[in-house]
């Protein structure tokens, strides 16, 4: 029996592909010991427990940006979590570490080195977190995303992705999603959503452009956020919802994504197959831009920026294509191309051959 350390969290991006190999590992070795290393503030400290996972708490020690007090109690703090890890590794005979970046990552890593246990990382972005950075440098595996990221070591190895996106028969269940949604099975879908909060950009756009949308022929599955205030105009072919609980169905239902750009996003898009416009985040270190990158290259995608997307562009550029069956029809061959869906079984064969199996 082997015992797996996964470490990692905070956002969701972080997360979701943590427990993509954690059930990954389940499958395969039903008998493993399984533990995941993560935050008491992060969004593991719920997620992790609902799947059926133990998880272990670190502290949260965000590395000092500038001189201050924080950056003088650093070191102490850092050791600290760093010594608590390893207790973790000897109590419970952990073999191999894998970390996913966040703050749980870095003490992961220095932990297993100091413990003399071999360690993976896998960055989600296509530009990577300073734990990453750092971990990459004595790491036994090292697994990207995307193309061109610039991690010492690394191998594209694709995302980590759900099941229920990996093995969604997206023709197969188009009948159900369209009953789930209330929408028409036989009518092209635009799918609109930016994260579980919304995007305010993508809906101020949709909402002074929506009729144009319905009147190139298509129907709109628009999730506005769960904080949105938005009003359903409660026309026919426009389903409106805060929040898509059902993301298999929705992929399951669209012929076009308007998203932004997060590393999940990204992948289980291209992996499905979808064309998409992307709108990246323009807050943060421009990892979104990047994220699409590889797939705008490939035909599968097009990028607004955030300042542009307005109705007006909508009207300019996305109605366009709606209209342009050839155009679309090329973009999701091009996705075909540009998506991976053996993230999970390339990362677990990284750690096997940290293993030395």
């Amino acid at each position: 029996m082997t015992t797996y350390l996964l470490a990692g969290g905070g956002t969701a991006g972080h997360v979701n592909p943590l427990l993509a190999v954690a059930d990954g590992l389940r499958r395969r070795e039903p008998d493993a010991d399984v533990l995941v290393l993560g935050t008491q503030e992060g969004l593991e400290s719920r997620l992790v427990p609902e799947r059926g996972y133990e998880l272990l708490i670190v502290e949260k020690v965000p590395f000092p940006r500038r001189p201050n007090g924080a950056a003088v109690a650093f070191p102490a703090r850092f050791q600290r979590a760093v010594a608590r890890v390893r207790g973790y590794i000897r109590e419970r005979g952990v073999e191999v570490v894998v970390g996913f970046g966040g703050y749980a990552s870095a003490p992961a890593y220095v932990a297993a080195r100091r413990e003399r246990i071999p360690f993976v990382v896998h960055e989600a972005n296509a530009r990577p977190g300073l734990a990453n950075v750092l971990g990459a440098r004595r790491a036994a595996g090292v697994g990207v995303t995307f193309p061109g990221t610039p991690l010492r070591g690394s191998e594209v190895v694709g995302m980590p992705l759900r099941p229920e996106i990996v093995e969604l028969d997206r023709a197969g269940r188009r009948a159900e999603a369209a009953e789930y949604f209330g929408l028409d099975p036989a009518k092209k879908t635009l799918l609109a959503f930016g994260g579980s909060l919304g995007a305010r950009r993508i809906n101020e756009a949709l909402a002074g452009s929506w009729r144009d949308i319905l009147d190139a022929g298509w129907q709109l599955l628009h999730a506005t956020g769960e904080r949105s205030d938005l009003e359903d105009p409660g026309a026919d072919g426009y389903a409106m919802v805060r929040y898509l609980d059902r993301m298999d169905l929705a992929f399951a239902l669209a012929d076009l994504i308007v998203s932004r750009a997060g590393a999940s996003t990204v992948s289980e898009v291209a992996a499905l197959g979808i064309p998409a416009v992307y709108v990246p985040y323009a807050v943060g270190n421009g990892e979104q831009r990047l994220n699409a990158a590889s797939s705008v290259a490939a035909g599968a995608a097009i990028l607004i920026d955030d300042a542009a997307f307005t109705p007006d562009r909508v009207r300019a550029e996305v109605v366009p294509l709606l209209k342009d069956d050839d155009r679309i029809v090329r973009m999701a061959a091009a996705a075909e191309n540009a998506g991976e869906r053996h993230g999970t079984e390339n990362v677990i064969a990284q750690l096997d051959r940290a293993l030395g199996r």
